[in-house]
């Protein structure tokens, strides 16, 4: 993580402790493509974001906390995303 990251994610206040650690994890992962040296697998990524989509089943929510996480962190989980469908190795998102 980003030793200035001083951002909150966000997170909706009726999910269980259960569904934040899910969304967390999205959230977590997008951040380690853009900050690890070496990207985070593709299929890790997906698979995180299928666990998300669990949680967030409508797209409009999808698109609004991806904005929020977005502005927050100044990371995208769409392009993210996107990029880790069109590789089978590593993705390692530029800031």
């Amino acid at each position: 993580m980003k030793t200035d990251a001083n951002y909150a994610y966000p997170l909706q206040p009726d999910w269980s402790t259960a569904d934040i650690i899910t969304v967390t994890t999205l959230y977590q992962q997008v951040e380690a493509a853009y900050e690890q040296p070496g990207g985070v697998p593709a299929q890790t990524l997906l698979a995180a974001y299928r666990a998300f989509q669990t949680i967030v089943p409508q797209k409009f929510e999808e698109k609004q906390l991806g904005r929020e996480f977005e502005q927050a962190s100044g990371y995208s989980i769409y392009r993210t995303i996107k990029q880790a469908r069109e590789t089978t190795g590593k993705v390692k998102m530029k800031g």
